[in-house]
């Protein structure tokens, strides 16, 4: 399944500039997601990381992976119309700089499931090339919890 940008905010909360997404090139519900992340230079964290220096914060792309993450999850059809909130980061590891110009590349395989809670082993690549590598967590809740 792929997805666009229209039709991961179906599925996601996030707006921009908080959408950190551009598309799903492929997803198996429950399973994995990849999408793609254009790095552009008007982006606003840009104006403030750093201005003499554009570097994508790592923070964001962590956010990038979870949101990816997010995707697998809430395509489950037991999961639909629920949110999928960041549960933790653990073993994280900046591989190289994120600048404007990129295609970061984001993949997400879920590992293990406990009732609401999800893990996953997340990358981001750039021209092939590894940025960052993380094991990620969830927790699924429905809007109004």
């Amino acid at each position: 399944m792929t997805l666009s940008s229209n039709e991961i905010e179906k599925i996601l909360p996030h707006r921009p500039p908080f959408l950190l997404i551009d598309k799903v090139t492929e997803c198996v519900p429950g399973k994995f997601a990849d999408a793609v992340k254009c790095v552009t230079v008007n982006e606003p964290h840009f104006q403030g990381h750093f201005p003499e220096y554009h570097v994508m914060p790592g923070v964001l792309i962590l956010e990038a992976l979870a949101q990816t993450g997010a995707i697998a999850l809430l395509t489950e059809p037991e999961n639909e119309g629920k949110l999928a909130f960041f549960g933790g980061v653990k073993n994280a590891r900046f591989k190289r700089q994120v600048v404007p110009g990129d295609v970061l590349t984001l993949h997400c395989e879920l590992t293990k499931r406990r009732g609401p809670i999800g893990f996953g082993i997340a990358e981001a690549r750039v021209d092939g090339e590894l940025a960052v590598s993380a094991e990620i967590s969830f927790a699924i809740s429905s809007p109004e919890h």
